[in-house]
């Protein structure tokens, strides 16, 4: 409806807020939603959902990674139009699962995630991350976008769970292990919940490099931005 000046509250919707979640689940998610009887993990991975209505799903969960390229989620896309009609499901823990609903559907999805490596032969899509083994490591910006770090994130989280690949593809431990990484002690990734954290410290006192600050972009960007000229661009030199 067009705005009404002389009513401006008619109508007005003051809080949209994200999407309704139930319109991203999968149709045979959304039949059976609130009916779930129990679920069982048949290996490393892979999962079956049983409904009060005798429906299954069966899904298979894969290690995915915190920052993705357009090509890494080009492909997970084909991979949920080619086996899981279009749909798929991220993890907190940026884990993704294919869900299907016919367990005739189950090994060929299965086949198709282990046939995809990358040029050096490690698998696109190891599957794993569930029941007694370890998830997939959760971690915080990094360098890539924070400006607070004490350490990078990605780097030092594919180098640990390169040793941990056999235990997240596995279920040897006692109980499900979970890792997390953050880059500094603003703890956004919540590291103090996870049963072992790797945290980042700031040893020292950062000092600040008076000439180079100038030149960094967002500082520049900023006092052109400030429409009443508060940010001014004074020097330590002045």
């Amino acid at each position: 409806m067009a705005f009404d000046p002389n009513e401006p509250m008619k109508d007005r919707i003051t809080d949209i807020g994200p999407p309704h979640y139930e319109q991203f689940f999968p149709p045979f998610i959304k039949e059976n939603y609130g009916k779930w009887k129990y679920h069982e993990i048949l290996e490393p991975g892979v999962l079956v959902h049983v409904s009060e209505t005798g429906a299954e799903v069966y899904t298979v969960r894969v290690g995915g990674v915190r920052l993705m390229s357009v090509d890494f989620i080009r492909e997970t896309c084909e991979i949920a139009d080619k086996h899981c009609d279009g749909y798929l499901r991220f993890t907190t823990r940026n884990n993704i699962e294919f869900m299907v609903d016919d367990k005739a559907k189950l090994q060929p999805l299965i086949d198709d995630l282990k046939s995809r490596q990358f040029e050096a032969g490690s698998n696109k899509f190891p599957i794993g991350g569930t029941g007694a083994g370890i998830t997939n490591i959760f971690h915080t910006q990094g360098w890539v976008h924070c400006h607070t770090p004490a350490i990078d994130a990605s780097g030092i989280v594919k180098a640990v769970l390169d040793e941990l690949y056999d235990d997240f593809c596995g279920m040897r431990m006692p109980a499900q292990v979970r890792i997390a990484l953050a880059c500094c002690l603003n703890m956004c990734g919540a590291v103090h919940c996870s049963d072992i954290a790797i945290l980042g410290v700031h040893r020292k006192p950062p000092f600040i490099e008076h000439e180079r600050v100038s030149k960094v972009c967002e500082v520049p960007l900023a006092i052109a931005a400030c429409p009443t000229a508060a940010i001014k661009p004074a020097k330590v030199d002045d």
